[in-house]
């Protein structure tokens, strides 16, 4: 009786700890659902589950039918109507980028944007024939290109702060190419062909990140803001602060500081300084001054091989893929909560926040309005040479099923009815071709249906970190 009483304890103890196990990885799977970013994790959940946790995911897939997963990541689209005419040329930005000629790409950083985050994928995430090479402890990887000693990345993981910590696009345009070939010369002397990106984010947002890094200590004192051959005299460019740094300084005493370049700091960092005098600003008036690097930062832009929005991490990988034609290996995620989006702000505050950064909200309306425009340009085209790509296919299998009844038929046969061949052969190509059902039924990489939150995402924290 006891052995009996004993062995049924047993067995009901395996069944908690089963029954244990199994909650674990469940949790886990809602806890952390991105496989890029907990691959031991869902091993262990494919192991032990079903896939019930993921069932989104996987009935998505046996469907044969993904749901797009752009609506998904923030319904931009549902709500996007275009404000600005642009040419055809610039709303097509695939380029010509060949990684094992001469090509290189410029990542210009502005702060507080999520430029760590995407260098990062840059050096660590792209498929390539001859990845970077990236070593534990070491702030920079090497990037070279296939066969080559020569690197085809100039960003701040891959060749440093080469032209100043944070160098604004009148620094590299001027730095970049000298710099290069100090380090690098060509065997045959060619011109290199430099191919600008960069990443801009929601300007109250990115204002409230670098008040709270600053808040921590930031300075980025090692900045040069050279223009035209020279760095800014004090008087030019005074400082907000007389210690070490700003440390504690509360949202108030950031908005009140006049030369305090976080206002509007996205313009600044992304137009030609020299066309306003540099830091100088008794050459002109302070509306027109902005005026024309506001229109200086929109032309820039427009010009860059690429940029993309922080607020939208899917649609970024994206167009970045398209144009250069690289793929990253793993998909770009947004975390949830930001140290930005923590920050109770009322709205006198917010509207004061927005009359600082005034040009800087101008400049990311026209940004994202293109961003979203070539993002539907892209997945029109690529819809497009799906549908030929899925004609080509049913053409190849009605011509080789012509051939193989062709063959088949016998001199002393009458022909088949072609009313019935023809039901016969279409059900067929159902079958044979996969996502013959309209336009949406076209298969991307099964990570792409991963959920996206939508929230604006503090990917630069630890900005200064590295």
């Amino acid at each position: 009786m006891d052995e009996k009483s004993s062995s049924s304890s047993h067995h009901r103890l395996l069944i908690v700890l089963l029954m244990l196990l199994l909650f674990g990885v469940i949790m886990v799977q809602y806890v952390c659902p991105s496989r890029s970013e907990c691959q031991v994790l869902h091993q262990l959940g494919s192991w032990f589950g079903d896939g019930s946790a993921t069932g989104y995911r996987s009935k998505e897939i046996q469907d044969g039918v993904q749901k797009d997963p752009y609506i998904a990541e923030d319904g931009a689209l549902v709500r996007f109507v275009p404000r600005f005419n642009f040419t055809a040329a610039h709303l097509n930005r695939d380029v010509d980028f060949n990684i094992k000629g001469d090509d290189v790409i410029v990542f210009l950083h502005i702060q507080k944007t999520g430029g760590t985050t995407f260098g990062r994928h840059l050096v660590r995430n792209i498929q390539l024939e001859r990845p970077c090479e990236c070593h534990a402890g070491q702030k920079k990887c090497t990037c070279y290109r296939p066969g080559k000693r020569e690197t085809w990345l100039f960003s701040r993981f891959s060749t440093g702060w080469s032209c100043g910590l944070h160098a604004d696009w009148t620094e590299l345009t001027r730095c970049v190419p000298s710099r290069m070939d100090s380090q690098e010369v060509p065997e045959n002397l060619p011109s290199r062909n430099y191919y600008y990106i960069t990443i801009l984010r929601d300007p109250v947002s990115r204002y409230l990140s670098e008040w709270r890094h600053v808040q921590r200590g930031a300075t980025w004192k090692a900045s040069l803001h050279v223009c035209d051959g020279r760095s800014p005299t004090l008087s030019e460019l005074p400082s907000c602060y007389t210690g070490d740094d700003w440390s504690g300084c509360s949202l108030q005493e950031f908005m009140d500081c006049p030369y305090n370049l976080a206002n509007n700091r996205q313009t600044r960092m992304l137009a030609d300084l020299s066309l306003v005098g540099c830091y100088n600003v008794s050459t002109m008036n302070e509306e027109e001054r902005w005026a024309l690097l506001l229109e200086s930062a929109k032309r820039n832009l427009l010009g860059m091989a690429f940029f993309g929005l922080t607020e939208y991490q899917r649609k970024t990988q994206y167009l970045f893929e398209r144009t250069f034609n690289l793929e990253f290996i793993a998909p770009f995620t947004q975390l949830n909560g930001t140290r930005a989006a923590g920050v109770d702000v009322p709205p006198e505050t917010q509207h004061r926040i927005l009359q600082l950064n005034r040009w800087d909200v101008e400049l990311y309306e026209y940004a994202r309005d293109l961003f979203l425009q070539r993002f539907q340009v892209a997945r029109q085209h690529e819809r497009r040479q799906a549908r030929e790509r899925r004609q080509q296919e049913r053409r190849r299998l009605r011509g080789r099923l012509a051939t193989k009844q062709g063959r088949q038929l016998k001199p002393t046969e009458s022909p088949p009815q072609p009313e019935r061949h023809s039901v016969v052969t279409e059900e067929q190509q159902k079958e044979k071709v996969s996502g013959d059902s309209g336009e949406s039924d076209w298969l991307l990489p099964d990570w792409w249906d991963l959920d996206e939150n939508g929230t604006t995402e503090d990917y630069t924290d630890n900005v200064e970190q590295w």
